[in-house]
């Protein structure tokens, strides 16, 4: 698994650099100067002037507009000998009028410039948190090659509740992703509770149909808890869309997958692309009391060579500027033969194409290949 699959990508920067923003704003005044001086004294230019600084306290910090302010007030005074204003008695109420102005946008580039830093810094906090949580599985366990991929989304909210892990017990490869429903931190919150009790029930339970069981039944018994003391976290009426699969670690060719509300799995093998529907539709992770017993888990062939996908809806709702969603089962044919890391990484580039380099959600992904048999020998 490349490195660059398991950590959240880089956004792509979509404004020019600081100091050109300054260069644009301080050229401003510059050029209503020149056709200040090319046009009759009738016609002044020079009260626009003042609004170079207002607009670079918008996108430049306090030391960028002061350059703004420098290079602006001399182009007031040359406008105002040009129009004959300099001697006027109210000359001097505009340079105040100006020096007002200039002070307010640089208190105001000052104040944003230290929101973004502390928006920054929170973000980036939790980003950090919550790359703890989302442990990346090791690239080979036993028979099976894996690589995930985690993109947190380049809106500006907050981050997502994307989660996945996996897990080797009683001689069977437990995966698990899902959506927290939601952003910010009580999502991660929701997704660091799912992720502890799975990794807690993969070792107590053989049967995938338990261990979601008591997945279940902890997230509820968290969420009755959080909705008694009334305070923020884990609250009742949260749910998770989750899939859990079951894989062998001998020469069965059988993988069980317990899908409760998530889009399905995708299966590659030999070029052709096949989608892991559920038998039984089952509620999300915390919506269990709305459906009876759940159902038993589902069984798949997976021969060797073939590779699993596991998507949150963070992919298939990704749009384009005309709306359209992204087709991924559509474009797989092509990348059935990669492996799980290149898989991904064809992916990425794809989407990003499709959406214009811009996503405005989280998108979790995880692909497993059958290969050789080995006995497993790692834990995530």
């Amino acid at each position: 698994m490349s490195a660059s699959s398991s950590r959240p990508a880089r956004r792509a920067r979509r404004w020019p650099r600081p100091w050109n923003l300054v260069a644009v704003m301080a050229a401003l005044p510059a050029a209503l100067l020149v056709v200040d001086e090319l046009t009759p004294p009738t016609i002044r230019f020079g009260p626009l002037m003042v609004a170079a600084p207002p607009l670079s306290a918008a996108f430049c910090g306090p030391a960028g507009v002061l350059v703004v302010i420098l290079v602006m007030l001399p182009c007031v005074i040359l406008s105002a000998r040009a129009n004959a204003q300099l001697g006027s008695p109210n000359f001097p109420v505009q340079l105040a009028t100006i020096a007002v102005i200039s002070l307010a946008a640089l208190i105001a580039a000052a104040v944003r410039q230290q929101r973004e830093r502390q928006l920054a810094r929170s973000r980036s906090t939790v980003e950090v948190l919550q790359h703890i949580l989302l442990r990346p599985p090791p690239a080979r366990i036993g028979p099976l090659d894996l690589a995930c991929l985690y993109l947190t989304a380049d809106e500006e909210s907050s981050v997502g509740g994307d989660l996945y892990a996996a897990t080797v017990a009683h001689g069977r490869v437990r995966i698990l992703l899902g959506d927290a429903q939601g952003k910010g931190l009580v999502a991660l919150e929701t997704a660091g509770q799912v992720l502890g009790a799975f990794r807690r029930a993969a070792r107590h339970h053989r049967r995938v149909e338990d261990l979601v069981t008591e997945v279940e039944e902890d997230l509820r018994e968290v969420m009755a808890e959080a909705a008694g003391e009334g305070g923020p976290g884990v609250n009742d009426g949260d749910f998770v869309t989750a899939v859990f699969i079951d894989l062998p670690s001998d020469d069965d060719r059988r993988i069980l997958v317990a899908n409760l509300g998530h889009p399905p799995p995708l299966l590659l093998h030999a070029g052709v692309v096949s989608t892991l529907e559920p038998t039984t539709p089952t509620p999300p992770l915390g919506l269990g009391d709305l459906a009876g017993a759940r159902p038993p888990a589902d069984t798949f062939g997976f021969p060797p060579g073939s590779t699993l996908l596991l998507y949150t809806d963070g992919v298939v709702e990704a749009r384009n500027r005309d709306g359209d969603f992204y087709p991924l089962a559509d474009r797989l044919g092509r990348w059935t033969a990669l492996p799980p890391a290149g898989l991904l990484d064809a992916i990425h580039s794809d989407l990003r194409h499709h959406v214009g380099a811009r996503l405005g959600d989280d998108v979790a992904m995880v692909a497993i290949r059958r290969t050789a048999l080995s006995a497993p020998d790692s834990t995530a």
